[in-house]
């Protein structure tokens, strides 16, 4: 299958990614946008733009597709990308109908004030690849989101971390997929 992880910078993506991956066995492949980028362009030519994004990306989705064909039981996470515009999950959707695997999106979201302590903490550490990542950029792309209108997980991940890993994999693991969490106050089955 494709795990296509979502959310804001500082939602706990990366965090969720490695686990997943570690738990869903040795043929899964973790591709994480930001590592791709920083291997592609190195700390000099690295632009943050969409377009470079962008492309990105289609290296990822390339290395999946290939990963897909040679290991036809693999799982591909794939990690970085915010999923905030419609046409970043057209893409994705586009990789599962050409590959034949099922899609499981899993939106990580968490209170701005969790994703600031984490971003503050990342830019104080200099541990994560991406440098324009901090409490601006989560804004800005907040303000800009357009939400994500298919089947997916939305994972609140202030919760503990093995806590998330379990409701991850449950939902990855499930026959249905499931869909975003009922408003507060509303009855579910």
């Amino acid at each position: 299958m494709i795990v296509q992880l979502a959310g804001l910078p500082g939602t706990g993506k990366s965090t969720l990614a490695r686990e997943l991956a570690w738990n869903l066995g040795p043929t899964t492949l973790l591709l994480d946008k930001d590592r791709v980028r920083d291997a592609l362009f190195g700390p000099h030519l690295v632009t943050y733009t969409r377009e470079q994004d962008d492309f990105c990306v289609r290296v990822m989705h390339l290395t999946a597709a290939r990963h897909l064909g040679e290991h036809p039981e693999a799982t591909v996470v794939l990690d970085g990308r915010t999923c905030s515009r419609r046409y970043q999950i057209q893409d994705v959707q586009r990789l599962a109908e050409e590959t034949g695997r099922p899609l499981r999106i899993i939106e990580c979201v968490c209170p701005d004030d969790v994703a600031a302590a984490r971003l503050h903490r990342d830019v104080q550490a200099g541990t994560h690849p991406a440098a324009n990542r901090d409490l601006g950029l989560h804004r800005r792309l907040k303000a800009a989101a357009e939400p994500i209108t298919v089947p997916a997980l939305c994972l609140d991940t202030s919760a503990p971390v093995p806590d998330c890993t379990r409701t991850a994999l449950a939902y990855l693991t499930a026959e249905t997929t499931l869909t975003r969490p009922a408003p507060k106050g509303a009855l579910t089955a």
